[in-house]
């Protein structure tokens, strides 16, 4: 069965919003879907119930929709999820959604009447209102996107969120770069289809916590810079070449003041400070070349992306538990 849009909602320790969560869908995106949709969860190695839930939210939607619940075997990552769901999507579009309730299927369903009224666009992107904007995160966040942007030559859309619907050629150019360190918002601009931006307002969430620390967001920020471009190499190697310069001019330096003014016994705090930085210099760039052999090393082991423990789909399916060719191992 060909289904006219695939909402993949990947989910951790979420159970209290899976049921919430359906219902949503229910009421305010499949009313507006011209077709069959079918709702793809993804537990990724939740400990609280999650996938319990949303095996009983087959029984709820399996009337007016078709359901698949994926469970990996632990905890892979949003982005091992949001892959694996893309692997399980046979709709003609596809979207990515959050099951806290914080992105609304009535502003997925704007989205996808967009897609489908702009014949040239490929990707409608959620972007959050500028009434929601401000402080430091934010500033950080399209600092960010302005550095991925300039320092990749890439068309990246500041602060555009996961949260997107997109055609099924996107989604077959996402699923053809099975790499292990995934960055959607980066794959989504390399692939290089038009996206539409759409200004929607996030809401609170309905129950539990995030579990996106700051430091969380810094590590994936590193992530995607290092996945997309070469700049920090580049800049370490700049960095080097300046080194060197200084260190140049200051021996021509020490040379002109032995020859015209006799022998100059340097100070021992400014021989420390020039051994502690250039010591600490080295270290850095060393940990920036690491950082990329790093990468290389994991993808060169091309381990899978996930793993699957158990898959449930809604009988409209033709329901069991036998995985697909590609269910068990990506």
């Amino acid at each position: 069965m060909e289904y006219e849009l695939s909402l993949i909602a990947p989910a951790f320790n979420e159970a209290q919003n899976i049921e919430p969560f359906c219902r949503m869908v229910l009421e305010d995106l499949v009313p507006r879907v011209e077709g069959p949709l079918e709702i793809i969860f993804i537990d990724d190695g939740s400990s609280d119930g999650t996938y319990e839930r949303m095996q009983e939210a087959i029984g709820i939607c399996e009337p007016v929709c078709d359901v698949a619940a994926v469970r990996f075997s632990r905890n892979f990552g949003k982005e091992s999820a949001m892959f694996a769901g893309l692997e399980q999507a046979q709709g003609r579009y596809c979207g990515f959604i959050d099951v806290d309730l914080q992105q609304p299927a009535s502003d997925m369903a704007n989205m996808l009447d967009m897609l489908k009224a702009s014949p040239h666009a490929d990707c409608v992107a959620a972007v959050a209102s500028r009434r929601t904007k401000g402080g430091l995160s934010s500033k950080l966040s399209e600092g960010f996107y302005r550095i991925l942007g300039r320092s990749s030559g890439m068309d990246v859309i500041a602060n555009a969120s996961d949260f997107r619907v997109f055609t099924r050629t996107v989604a077959e150019a996402l699923i053809s770069m099975p790499e292990y360190h995934r960055f959607s918002k980066g794959l989504f601009a390399w692939v290089g289809f038009t996206t539409i931006p759409y200004e929607y307002t996030p809401q609170n969430r309905h129950a539990g916590e995030t579990t996106w620390s700051l430091r969380d967001l810094c590590a994936y920020a590193i992530d995607g810079l290092l996945s997309f471009t070469t700049a920090p190499l580049r800049l370490a190697t700049i960095i080097g070449l300046l080194a060197s310069l200084l260190a140049a001019i200051y021996l021509v330096v020490q040379i002109f003041q032995r020859l015209y003014f006799g022998v100059d016994v340097p100070g021992y705090a400014t021989l420390v400070v020039l051994i502690l930085f250039f010591g600490g210099l080295q270290m850095v760039l060393l940990g920036i070349l690491g950082e990329y052999l790093g990468r290389l090393y994991i993808e060169s082991k091309r381990r899978p992306i996930y793993l699957v423990k158990q898959i449930q789909r809604s009988r409209m399916q033709g329901a069991d538990d036998a995985p697909r060719p590609h269910d068990s191992l990506r």
